[in-house]
């Protein structure tokens, strides 16, 4: 972990390393990113067509954990190399997606798509099952941090703040649709891939957190349900039960948070 604010890519003291330092909100939020993704029909025949996630799907979440965990915490020179590595292999993701029109993993407006499902997920699942409450500057700074990611990597118009990132969320609804591809998606990672009965019963219920992270239209365009309002009562229970455990195996990133009021530097 970098904690030279001189070396470090995000702020040492932010609430990205926050968020993204709790394993358990993590995991929610995101499954909730993966579901969300799945409904842009490009996304999605990108991943169908160029990925063996369903022969290899742990080394895949792995490598997207060590990116994060590398820009989150890493220092400036290995956020940027591994950037560059992501933006390489995304280079030869292209094709033809089964509405007839042409996708390519780079293009800025589908980077948006993917940068939008993460913050958004992320943010929101910490909002619920984390341990620090976010105050509505803590939310906007978060958006901000994370919007240098976004353009490092390409990403159209990132949001800076938390009111433009839902609002973009909306914008992206005309284009968002569950493809044939998209529905074996959901169906793999609502399954899931664990194999211990209780790792089981922890995914579907962290899968079913996830569901409850995103807009009604989300969940009615991916085909999923969620309990009536004794069943989210009790299923909330059970999430921060499972919330509390992982984090007794896996402590949170401790970090040493400054004042909140500083999104001028933030930005600088």
């Amino acid at each position: 972990m970098c904690n030279d604010p001189e070396l470090a890519y995000f702020p040492v003291d932010g609430v990205s390393r926050l968020v993204h330092g709790d394993l358990a909100t993590m995991i929610i939020g995101g499954l909730g990113s993966l579901f969300l993704q799945m409904l842009h029909p490009h996304a999605m025949a990108g991943v169908a067509q160029h990925s063996r996630y369903q022969h290899d799907a742990t080394g895949r979440l792995l490598q997207t954990a060590n990116f994060i965990g590398h820009t989150t915490y890493g220092t400036k020179t290995a956020a940027y190399l591994d950037i560059e590595r992501v933006l390489a292999v995304h280079e030869a993701v292209r094709g033809i997606a089964d509405d007839g029109q042409p996708y390519y993993a780079n293009d800025p407006h589908l980077l948006a798509w993917v940068h939008v499902c993460e913050a958004l997920m992320f943010l929101d699942a910490y909002r619920a099952y984390g341990t620090i409450p976010l105050s509505a500057i803590d939310l906007d700074d978060y958006v901000l941090e994370m919007s240098r990611l976004a353009h490092d990597l390409g990403a159209e118009n990132p949001p800076t703040t938390y009111a433009q990132l839902r609002q973009q969320l909306e914008d992206f609804r005309p284009e968002l649709r569950l493809s044939k591809d998209g529905e074996v998606a959901r169906d793999f990672v609502i399954r899931g891939f664990v194999s211990t009965p209780l790792q089981k019963f922890a995914h579907r219920r962290f899968a079913a957190s996830s569901f409850l992270l995103m807009p009604e239209w989300a969940r009615e365009l991916l085909g999923v349900s969620v309990a009536g309002p004794f069943g989210r009562l009790a299923g909330g229970v059970t999430t921060k039960v499972l919330c509390d455990a992982t984090r007794f195996f896996v402590p949170p990133a401790v970090v040493e948070r400054g004042p909140r009021d500083s999104r001028d530097s933030l930005s600088a």
